[in-house]
């Protein structure tokens, strides 16, 4: 299943056999908030405090995914779930609630994918056959702990992003579904010297180049296999960077290439460089990229997400941020 270049090769199939996204107002009424399953009506989800903010917009995102397709907490083998609140207290506090097996993970904005990665594992080796996956971000969680707290109002520079309030929750498995993960690859640590958090896609676009590069290169195949190229959250300043990288390594255009940061709030709102955030990719692929596939508008997408691995402390220590991501390919199948 693993090779020594660190291609993961799904033998045993791997479907999606349910999923669900939850969102803030931001979010729902950006150019994708007709694909998310619930949008909130404000940024605290009907809780006191954004910690619990949080909690609720990931319990939403698992509930509508696992309610959907009637599936209960004794159907699941485990849970694999990360947020960018200290130490993922969101996920721990789910994970009791839950009362399944629970693996916590931290790959910061590229988290939802290091999930599917570990469930395809559990599940392509015989450990489970059905494995929940979730992951979150909150503006009010992030920007309080990484930042400033939002009623500071700081002002920041274009190439800053914006914490997508959100969550996505996929339930992984062997029976049959329209959407199949394929093949993954797991990201090497990547840093070349930036320390501002204000410039987080150009922190991550080597990693996010790194990956696809090393993964087209293993694979013998080209940005042309793909109907779609999705990075997590690169935004507008980090994605022209990627593309720059790429060029420099002999792939002039890649014509089918998006950013969920860039995608999930379009150019109306006013979101500086894009969206970032565990919350971004996940909901932006759990809800959008999958309708597409299952409408039949996509047939095979590559998704790399890329996380910035800093913390409030490094930052205030003026270290370097290093990065990684993650990347996974999703096929449609059946008529």
């Amino acid at each position: 299943m693993l090779n020594k270049n660190r291609i993961l090769s799904f033998k045993t199939p791997v479907y999606v056999e349910a999923r669900g996204t939850a969102v803030g107002p931001k979010e729902g009424k950006g150019p994708l908030g007709h694909s998310f399953d619930h949008v909130f009506p404000n940024l605290m989800c009907g809780e006191k405090d954004w910690q619990s903010a949080e909690t609720k917009l990931m319990e939403k995102a698992i509930s509508l995914c696992l309610h959907k397709e009637n599936i209960k907490n004794n159907h699941l083998d485990l849970f694999v779930a990360g947020d960018l609140t200290n130490q993922s207290t969101v996920s721990s506090q789910i994970a009791t609630k839950l009362n399944i097996p629970f693996l916590g993970s931290y790959s910061a904005c590229a988290t939802s994918i290091e999930n599917l990665l570990v469930a395809g594992m559990w599940i392509n080796g015989g450990g489970a056959k059905r494995v929940l996956c979730a992951s979150s971000s909150h503006l009010g969680v992030c920007e309080k702990q990484f930042r400033f707290p939002i009623e500071f109002a700081q002002q920041k520079p274009d190439t800053a992003q914006t914490t997508v309030t959100g969550s996505g929750a996929v339930v992984l498995g062997r029976h049959q579904s329209m959407i199949q993960m394929t093949e993954g690859i797991m990201g090497r640590v990547v840093d070349f010297g930036i320390k501002n958090p204000y410039e987080l896609g150009a922190a991550m676009a080597p990693a996010a180049a790194n990956t696809l590069l090393e993964y087209l290169q293993q694979t013998n195949q080209s940005p042309a296999d793909f109907d779609l190229i999705l990075t997590g959250d690169l935004a507008r300043s980090g994605s022209e960077i990627f593309k720059k990288l790429l060029r420099e390594h002999g792939i002039v255009k890649v014509e089918d290439y998006d950013d969920c940061g860039v995608m999930i709030y379009g150019t109306s709102q006013q979101a500086f460089a894009g969206g970032s955030g565990a919350g971004c990719c996940a909901s932006v692929v759990f809800g959008h990229v999958f309708d597409q596939l299952l409408a039949k508008q996509l047939s095979r997408v590559l998704i790399i997400a890329t996380g910035a691995l800093h913390s409030s402390n490094t930052v205030q220590q003026k270290k370097t941020i290093p990065c990684i991501a993650h990347a996974v390919v999703f096929e449609r199948r059946g008529s």
